[in-house]
């Protein structure tokens, strides 16, 4: 088999995806169709937002399908037409084994962690939450459960400790689209070997996010704290509820460093000074350093300090 014999059907929705598919293009692969989520309404004006994949497409003048369902017949036929021999999927949602079962050289993903690890919705935010000093891509040929089936390749890379969700999605992002291409050589030179993925007691898994969550709980220790907070920074973001006199409001906590120190306060308890905003856990302080306010956009805390008043008990529950 040769790449010109190798037709491809490319399916991705974030920023995440994009990578690999230009990884593809630039690589002279032949992708005879893009599949990704139909446009949505956002923003105030509720203009029609085009996911990151669709944009990337059209750029390049790719033919671009958009289903809503993938079992509608209107679909598998004209997926059918696209006489694709592989399928390659990152970031995007479950297959019906009608779909993922359709070219000949099968269907495999891009997941954002180490399997059989960490398999689900939010592989790379866990990873940190958890604490853990390594994560990696791997690509599988998909079955019919999520994330389960036979390894192809993975590669592993460090965490950082200070690493976010932010700078750690990027690496993954430019490591997983090395490692599509890598697969896809394999695939078109017959050189694939799998790996059927372990059954192991006391997998992690990578639950989708949601507020619960993503609230903080003050009464952890700071580790657990200062791993949860960069493991949603920026996005979606841990959040607290502020108790400031007589007002509680939900806030949301970005950046932060964390300090060791032997204390008497009570935990959730507020130390402000000109310059900064700490705190109070089990084992020192969590420092903020970037805040934002209900109806109000991120801001650094010198920024807050300038114009908003902490009164003397105020706190994070």
């Amino acid at each position: 088999m040769n790449k010109d014999t190798i037709r491809i059907v490319f399916m991705g929705t974030p920023d995440f995806a994009v990578d690999s598919l230009k990884s593809l293009v630039d690589a002279q692969y032949k992708i005879v169709g893009v599949i990704t989520a139909p446009d949505k309404p956002a923003g105030r004006g509720r203009k029609l937002n085009e996911s990151a994949v669709k944009k990337y497409a059209q750029s390049e003048g790719l033919p671009i399908l958009q289903p809503t369902n993938l079992k509608a017949e209107s679909f598998l036929e004209e997926l059918r037409d696209l006489n694709a021999n592989l399928q390659i999927i990152v970031a995007f949602r479950m297959l019906p084994e009608v779909v993922w079962s359709m070219p000949k050289l099968g269907t495999f993903n891009l997941h954002a962690s180490l399997l059989p690890n960490y398999r689900g919705a939010a592989p790379i935010h866990w990873a940190i939450i958890n604490g853990e000093t390594k994560t990696g891509v791997t690509t599988f040929f998909i079955d019919e459960k999520i994330d389960t089936g036979a390894m192809i390749l993975q590669d592993e890379i460090k965490i950082e400790d200070d690493e976010t969700v932010g700078s750690l999605h990027d690496k993954l992002m430019c490591i997983g689209s090395n490692l599509v291409l890598k697969t896809v050589e394999l695939i078109e030179n017959d050189n694939v070997n799998t790996t059927i993925q372990p059954k192991t007691e006391n997998l992690k898994t990578a639950y989708k996010l949601n507020k619960n969550n993503c609230k903080i709980d003050w009464t952890l220790s700071i580790d657990a704290i200062y791993n949860k907070i960069r493991g949603l920074n920026p996005f979606p973001a841990a959040w607290t509820h502020l108790k400031n006199g007589e007002e509680t409001l939900s806030v949301k906590i970005f950046k932060v460093e964390k300090e060791i120190d032997k204390h008497n306060l009570n935990i959730g308890i507020l130390v402000t000074n000109k310059n900064e905003l700490k705190v109070a856990v089990k084992e020192g302080f969590i420092n903020i350093k970037e805040i934002q306010l209900p109806g109000k956009r991120k801001m650094d805390v010198k920024s807050l300090l300038n114009g908003y008043h902490f009164e003397e008990n105020a706190k994070l529950l």
